[in-house]
């Protein structure tokens, strides 16, 4: 019974579950005592995060494989903070992107983790969990990531020998933010736009670089986007890129994630976290996605009742 009101608790809101409980079982529960139980197990598993943290979720990386890293932010409201950022870190293999005929490419298999809090505590974790599939000096580790400083700074100092690719598509977006307030005529925006979007899938980033200089080089718009594509462009060979793995260059990955992960369930009308309230269902929310709902169970089995 604890067991099934912890899961209806992590799926949705607690208002919710009194409908899900009574329609499975026929028993009516109270939104207070799913929300005890839900968040003491949350807290529960945090205590046990080592142990969590050393368990795979993937099957071991093959010499052939390569295994993605993708990490972002998106924002969660608390009531002692207001907006804070929740960072998540999403990593699969190679061999589990399938790509079906005229159909959306999918992730079959991936590795979770979730934090509200600083980034520092966000990349130990992340550390911990892609050493469990790979040394941080294999070359087998490919990450694709925004601009973020602290995630290029993260991925440099720690995995100095892995590829780091900047989001081809978050590049894209800001070619796209400068031409649109450049060109008066859409269609000569189009044309010239969708040119240099070919050229940077080339790696031909200097003469993009060369192209929005010679067309605007004067204006401060067209400085800032040299100047990010200039500290970017190690990240930037998507030609070299589209041949390793299964040739992922944008984090669409990582943005799936926060909405299964995150929004789905914590950005909800209405709703406001405290934080550690937030962890602790983030910490429920990853367990289920990492499918190591067992531990859940576990806790279940040892007497685990003070909550109830």
């Amino acid at each position: 019974m604890q067991e099934l009101m912890v899961y209806a608790g992590q799926l949705d809101s607690y208002e919710r579950c009194n409908e899900v409980i009574g329609e499975l079982i026929n028993i009516e529960v109270s939104v207070a005592q799913v929300y005890r139980l839900t968040d003491a197990y949350g807290k529960a598993v945090a205590q046990e995060e080592e142990e969590v943290n050393k368990e795979r979720t993937l099957a071991p990386v093959k010499q052939e494989e390569v295994l993605y890293a993708q990490a972002d932010g998106s924002m969660l409201q608390t009531r002692e903070e207001g907006w804070k950022e929740v960072k998540v870190g999403r990593l699969f293999k190679s061999s589990d992107c399938i790509h079906a005929e005229q159909k959306a490419g999918r992730i079959s298999h991936s590795h979770y983790v979730a934090h509200l809090g600083n980034s520092k505590d966000f990349t130990d974790q992340m550390d911990a969990v892609i050493e469990l599939y790979v040394h941080s000096s294999s070359k087998q580790l490919v990450f694709v990531s925004d601009g973020a400083i602290w995630i290029k700074n993260w991925i440099a100092d720690a995995f100095p020998k892995a590829v780091s690719i900047l989001d081809y598509y978050h590049a894209c977006e800001h070619l796209h933010q400068f031409s649109s307030n450049y060109f008066k005529d859409k269609n000569t925006e189009k044309q010239w736009v969708n040119e240099q979007k070919r050229l940077l899938l080339q790696s031909e980033v200097l003469t993009v670089m060369q192209n929005i200089e010679q067309l605007a080089g004067h204006t401060q718009e067209a400085q800032q986007l040299m100047a990010y594509y200039q500290s970017n462009q190690a990240r930037m060979d998507y030609k070299r890129y589209k041949e390793i793995g299964c040739g992922i260059i944008g984090s669409g990955a990582i943005e799936s994630a926060h909405r299964t992960v995150v929004q789905k369930r914590m950005k909800q009308a209405g709703q406001r976290w405290s934080i550690q309230g937030a962890q602790h269902m983030l910490n429920l929310r990853v367990i289920r996605k990492n499918r190591h709902w067992n531990k859940i169970i576990q806790l279940t089995k040892h007497g685990f009742t003070t909550a109830a």
